[in-house]
């Protein structure tokens, strides 16, 4: 564009280096309210270490800095940086060259459901300091040009939903295994507090308690013993039996929607004997599925009495 400064190094093509080799770098762009934060949020849910709003002067420094540390890196570059974003084609033709594995996404939508999602969020277009969207669009859309004729996966956005665009960008650079959504079981005791970032949560108090069974007392869920005693209660097989069916209905419909992570708590009093059982069951079953199972016993600093003080 007609006025931009020059980068610091200009005179030239980029200086060749050799960093960078070995990652996979997407650099997502396009029109403002397209749908950038969604396709970053999207590619951090399969492994990219994200960073929104590079100025395109500091893409190589970026990279050589993440050299060895990150193998898979994802930026947005817009025109949010207005004194360099002219000089972003000329960039990434460099870094192309130089043999690194680049993608560029770009996304753009129609200008009236542009504008339409300005005024939803009443957000301002970094572009439209006199509140005139349309000049400000058409703007937008001459800056990024050359980033757009470089792209090698162009999305419009206007008739997607979120989940739509999140699923879309995550299958373009996901492995199969990646895609898999993330599940953590936590058991946790309410006497220490509700789990209050569960999605879903299972309260075992209507089992037998092993705290008063006086050689389980000081045990923990961990314990084979504390474990089967809990299992052979009345009721806990049937109950078993209706979450693992629950959770059979539920986690593929989760996964389908586009949610990467779920948080499954299952609670008792303490956090210390049936919680815990009852939490290791799931995640040994389920971790048979084609899921990501990890478990986390959230109160398990309660377990070990410390002493009071005399």
């Amino acid at each position: 564009p007609e006025g931009r400064r020059p980068l610091a190094h200009s005179g030239g093509s980029w200086p060749h280096t050799l960093w960078g080799r070995g990652m996979s770098v997407v650099i997502v762009t396009g029109l403002s309210g397209s749908g950038k934060s969604t396709a970053l949020k999207a590619l951090e849910d399969v492994g990219y270490l994200c960073m929104d709003n590079v100025p395109v002067v500091l893409l190589p420094k970026v990279l050589e800095l993440a050299e060895g540390a990150q193998s898979r890196l994802a930026l947005v570059v817009d025109a949010r940086d207005k004194r360099y974003i002219g000089d972003a084609a000329d960039v990434v033709d460099s870094l192309l060259e130089q043999g690194i594995d680049l993608h560029v996404v770009y996304l753009e939508s129609q200008p009236k459901e542009i504008i339409q999602r300005f005024n939803e969020t009443r957000r301002r277009h970094p572009l439209a300091d006199t509140g005139d969207f349309a000049s400000a669009i058409v703007k937008e859309t001459y800056l990024l040009d050359g980033l757009r004729d470089r792209a090698d996966l162009r999305v419009d956005t206007s008739r997607m939903t979120v989940h739509e665009l999140k699923q879309l960008i995550q299958n373009h650079f996901s492995d199969t295994d990646d895609r898999r959504m993330s599940i953590k079981v936590a058991s946790f005791g309410f006497k220490h507090g509700p789990m209050t970032s569960a999605d879903l949560v299972f309260d075992v108090r209507f089992i037998a308690n092993p705290y008063f069974v006086e050689r389980l007392k000081e045990s923990t869920g961990l314990d084979p013993e504390v474990s089967a005693f809990v299992m052979s209660q009345d009721g806990v097989t049937e109950f078993r039996e209706r979450i693992v069916d629950l959770l059979e209905f539920l986690l593929p419909r989760y996964q389908a929607e586009g949610k990467a992570y779920l948080t499954i708590g299952v609670g008792c009093t303490g956090g210390k004997h049936r919680s815990v059982a009852i939490a290791e069951y799931f995640t040994t079953e389920f971790g048979k599925r084609d899921y990501n199972f990890v478990i986390e016993h959230r109160d398990r600093r309660f377990w070990t009495k410390v002493p009071r003080p005399e």
